[in-house]
């Protein structure tokens, strides 16, 4: 059975309307968070400068001071530094919260607690995050930062979205809305020039999927048609071909210990990419290699095992995979694009609330009303 995307769209508003109340109002009683709130004594830069540790690195047994610290895929260390993560994530739930209500509602109080959250985190002098992650996901005795740590802005996604929701109100004056356009034009420069932004850009995994996910969102944002341009020909021309086998597969992701997970995580954000970047123009829902290989392909093949997850046949997550499935933003834009009702009946079903914080984190859009 298909449905039309406006009758879902409408459904949706409809459906989820009190849930959304609930949280935009959870939100007005938040105060606003900023970078400067938290400082690791390991980070070599400013207290306006995003620092974390990679996830998978333990101190060493073998050495006195614990360095340099070693890998154990797919195991978490508990005591890495997280709190700039968690500010940041912070920043963005209750922002997107606070669009989604204005959205539905048109109060202006729920805009302006908004506009301060994002005014205090990306513009004012004393609190501000500057625009740049050199010192993401450092390795305590091997390095201080590295490429793949810009997978930990992956949430700021939504904040182009909640910017766009609330943009009729009187709150985000035309010198606050320019002022978020230029911090997120200059990270968007950094992201597409420093080494390390290069270095993610071509992993060959969800790291790079995840790069060209925020790439296009800033794109849009900041109006930057060149960068979306190359986003479009990447789609095309690496991230399918190079990343999806012709079953829809993703064997990078199935290779590791937490196969589970990965395969929905990188589906979950090249379906977003796609969203993103698809137009009456160039509609990649309908790309597809000369061997079949395209989006609808990874969703057909993910689909069945998010459904019923007894039947998934490949090894279970070494952490967390009782955790999924959560209720995820690819199976809502699958719906709408394709029209297929079974995408969204499951969407439905899942949990929008997951109280795992792994599963949490790796949910890249909180507030999924704000980008339809």
């Amino acid at each position: 059975m298909q449905l039309k995307s406006r009758e879902i769209v409408n459904d949706i508003f409809e459906k989820e309307r009190d849930w959304i109340l609930t949280q935009a109002n959870h939100s007005l009683s938040e105060k606003p968070v900023h970078i400067t709130d938290a400082y690791s004594d390991k980070s070599p830069g400013s207290i306006h400068d995003y620092y974390s540790n990679g996830d998978y690195w333990w101190p060493n047994p073998h050495t006195e001071n614990g360095l340099p610290y070693i890998k154990r895929d797919g195991q978490s260390y508990p005591n890495v530094f997280h709190e700039h993560r968690q500010i940041l994530r912070r920043m963005r739930t209750n922002t997107a919260n606070l669009a989604a209500g204005y959205l539905l509602t048109e109060k202006e109080e729920y805009a302006e607690i908004a506009v301060l959250f994002l005014k205090e985190f990306f513009l004012d002098e004393k609190t501000r995050m500057n625009p740049h992650l050199l010192y993401a996901q450092a390795i305590p005795g091997i390095c201080t930062g590295r490429g793949i740590g810009i997978i930990d802005t992956l949430h700021l996604i939504d904040i182009p979205m909640a910017i766009r929701a609330i943009k009729p109100s009187l709150a985000l004056t035309p010198d606050i809305l320019e002022g978020l356009k230029r911090w997120f034009s200059e990270y968007l420069e950094w992201m597409s020039t420093h080494p390390y932004g290069k270095e993610e850009m071509n992993a060959k995994n969800n790291h790079s999927v995840c790069w060209y996910v925020q790439a296009a969102a800033f794109a849009k944002f900041t109006e930057d048609s060149d960068m979306i341009n190359y986003c479009i020909q990447q789609y095309k021309s690496v991230l399918i071909p190079q990343q999806m086998a012709e079953d829809g597969s993703f064997p990078l992701e199935l290779a590791r210990t937490k196969p589970y997970s990965y395969s929905i995580f990188v589906l979950d954000n090249l379906v977003t990419l796609c969203h993103i970047l698809s137009s009456d123009k160039d509609n990649l829902w309908d790309f597809q290699l000369e061997d079949g290989r395209s989006i609808r392909k990874g969703i057909e093949f993910l689909f069945p095992f998010l459904k019923d997850k007894s039947t998934w046949k490949f090894d279970q997550d070494i952490e967390h995979f009782e955790g999924w499935p959560a209720r995820v933003s690819f199976l809502l834009f699958a719906g709408i694009a394709t029209g297929e009702s079974e995408y969204i009946k499951l969407w439905k079903s899942l949990d929008r609330d997951p109280t795992d914080q792994e599963v949490r984190r790796n949910i890249a859009i909180r507030q999924q009303v704000l980008w339809l």
